[in-house]
């Protein structure tokens, strides 16, 4: 993840250093070469001084370029001020230059190019005198503020592309962060999915077992096909939970790829009421249903509403042994769909299994995703009443179930 702020400039490989270290010699030569032809002759200390402490001075502010992007200001200063001695270091002022003004801070920059122009101006006016007569006057002023001020403008170009390129950057990392962050809370959701289908499912398949255990327990009556069947249907349950709980576990284990990519397995609808309610009365449940709807729903709905009356009944298994449950189902497109599970008060007492306290909390929240609402509680007469109010959008066109 890239913290580095938008003004920074990126590490330089061995060819980017090479090149500039080539053309600041370059230059420095040319200007050190252009200087000999055009100025008056020179002697004594003077040309000593031109022969070898200009170079060796151009060598020197070489040197101190390759500290430019620790002390940025500094070396600028540094060098721009020694290039008035040395016009073998032009290309390093030039390199300074244009190196301070991609920091884009127009205060330093300007400060910087006019000291440039006056250093200019001091080398040709005292240090190295041009032969008289060669150049109109205003020639080397003007060369000299064209040339610094087109190093300060390739050196803001230079700035703004960097800070594009950092900031084109920073938006790749942050959609890819984000990316990832959405991605986790997909499987995330996903999870909590998985864990409230299996909610659903072992709730019934356990409460099936638990209520026919019981029977063989307690019914000393029964004859041997009887407690045969008993216990076949304990297996069948048990076997089928088991299953159930191996898919979901498979699918957890196989990490977060095949929370993703897996296909989703077929989900219960309203179609499979049915065989719901024939399940629960061959536990022995009391369980009467009546369905008015003549048209499909829609899938989330269909499987929210068959959610319900599974919870409901297994709630009435579970809480109201021996007492006689209503399944209604009512509504039709452009509609609510009714979704009304109620059972009497019991006549035996409840089954000593543990309750999670979550089942018709996830049930409300389903409700909820699907634009609906969820009311639960005793009823007056001491049974208990489970009621959904679902959203049944209008349809151009019906099909009977």
């Amino acid at each position: 993840m890239s913290t580095a702020p938008p003004s920074s400039a990126p590490p330089l490989g061995l060819w980017s250093h090479a090149w500039r270290v080539a053309a600041v010699i370059g230059i420095g030569l040319v200007a050190w070469s252009s200087t000999r032809a055009e100025m008056a002759p020179l002697d004594g200390a003077l040309l000593t001084w031109f022969t070898l402490g200009d170079p060796l001075l151009g060598v020197v502010c070489l040197l101190l370029t390759l500290l430019r992007r620790r002390y940025p200001v500094a070396i600028a200063a540094i060098v721009t001020v020694a290039s008035t001695a040395s016009v073998s270091a032009n290309g390093s002022a030039a390199l300074v230059l244009c190196s301070l003004a991609t920091r884009r801070r127009y205060p330093e920059t300007i400060s910087l190019a006019i000291v440039s122009i006056g250093t200019g101006l001091l080398t040709d006016s005292l240090l190295y005198p041009k032969q008289p007569g060669l150049q109109p006057a205003w020639y080397g002023p003007s060369v000299l503020t064209a040339c610094i001020a087109a190093i300060v403008a390739i050196g803001f170009a230079v700035g703004a592309r960097r800070d594009l390129v950092w900031s084109l950057r920073s938006r790749a990392e942050t959609a890819e962060r984000e990316q990832h962050a959405r991605a986790a809370e997909a499987r995330l959701l996903e999870r909590n999915r998985i864990a409230r289908e299996m909610h659903d499912v072992l709730a019934h398949r356990i409460s099936v077992v638990a209520m026919h255990a019981g029977a063989l327990g307690f019914r000393t009556d029964l004859s041997r096909e009887q407690t045969t069947a008993t216990a076949k249907t304990i297996a069948e349950n048990a076997h089928l939970a088991l299953q159930e709980l191996r898919e979901v576990l498979g699918v957890l284990r196989a990490g977060d790829d095949a929370l993703t990519d897996a296909p989703e397995p077929p989900q219960p609808t309203l179609a499979d009421l049915a065989r719901l309610v024939d399940e629960a009365r061959s536990t022995g449940m009391d369980v009467s249903i009546t369905d008015t709807t003549t048209a499909d729903l829609p899938a989330t709905s269909a499987r929210t509403a068959y959610r319900i009356a599974q919870e409901g009944l297994t709630n009435a298994r579970k809480h109201s042994p021996g007492a006689a449950v209503r399944v209604r189902i009512d509504g039709g497109p452009g509609q609510d769909l009714i979704v009304d599970v109620g059972n009497s008060a019991p006549r035996q007492p409840g089954l000593a299994l543990p309750s999670s306290g979550y089942g018709l909390l996830g049930l409300a929240e389903r409700a909820e995703l699907v634009g609906g609402t969820l009311t639960y509680g005793p009823d007056p007469v001491g049974g208990y009443r489970l009621r959904a109010v679902l959203p049944w959008p209008a349809a151009t066109a019906k099909s009977d179930r």
